[in-house]
């Protein structure tokens, strides 16, 4: 029998919760990363995040990919890709066209588990990793654990590796608190890590992104490593 470990395809954000998510991976597969450019505002900055990352685990170029998807960009309807809809500051919600938040990038997860589905497939992965957060987040209902379920008997109907493939979701259920703590634990690189929806250099601290990230770290007792713009309470 062997004792080699199962491969796992991680969506890979760059940011603090896909990164956690594929540290606690970690400890039970061997890691692929996967990201996706979607035309995000962000887009330069989370990419650096995501080669740092992937360079702290000693990924290999055939365990690391980068995907162009910009035709999200292109349908419009989201703060994060359109710069004519402003980023919602200081508890805002701001509401788009689909009565969800304007940072809501419609359907995006389900066109990011389709495609670390198929790297998957050609890989022989045995799981596909998400950090999605429903429990303590902004509310997109692609981040939600019936959803993830839905896809999941998907992929097992319209794939040739059938039920040998799981979405497996590790944070789901977890209070922003919860996953720095379960990082902390697990040695995730939060200082590697991006999760401003506005700014590259410091992050602004005031969209919802930074606001979730900051009161995560504030409940676990911890100082976030990453840079604020001045006057940002920690």
């Amino acid at each position: 029998m062997s004792t080699a470990r199962p491969l796992a395809v991680v969506l890979a954000s760059g940011g603090m919760d896909s990164t956690v998510a594929a540290w606690l991976a970690a400890r039970e597969h061997e890691l692929a990363l996967l990201h996706a450019s979607y035309g995000q505002r962000t887009a330069a900055r989370e990419r650096r995040a995501f080669e740092a990352i992937a360079d702290r685990l000693a990924l290999p170029a055939t365990r690391r990919r980068t995907l162009d998807i910009g035709f999200l960009a292109a349908l419009g309807g989201s703060a994060l890709t359109d710069p004519a809809l402003p980023v919602p500051t200081d508890g805002e919600r701001g509401e788009g066209a689909t009565g969800l938040p304007v940072t809501y990038v419609p359907f995006r997860n389900a066109h990011l588990l389709a495609a670390a589905v198929s790297w998957a497939e050609l890989l022989g992965a045995r799981a596909v990793v998400i950090g999605a957060v429903e429990e303590d987040s902004s509310g997109y209902p692609d981040c939600r654990a019936d959803f993830l379920a839905a896809f999941e008997r998907a992929v097992r109907l319209g794939t040739g590796l059938g039920a040998r493939l799981s979405i497996e979701a590790p944070l789901v259920h977890m209070t922003k608190g919860e996953i720095v703590r379960a990082g902390r634990l697990a040695g995730a690189p939060f200082e590697l890590t991006w999760s401003c929806y506005r700014d590259e250099e410091e992050a602004c601290g005031r969209c919802e992104s930074c606001r979730l990230r900051l009161k995560g770290f504030r409940e676990a007792g911890l100082v976030d490593p990453i840079p604020y713009r001045a006057g940002t309470v920690r």
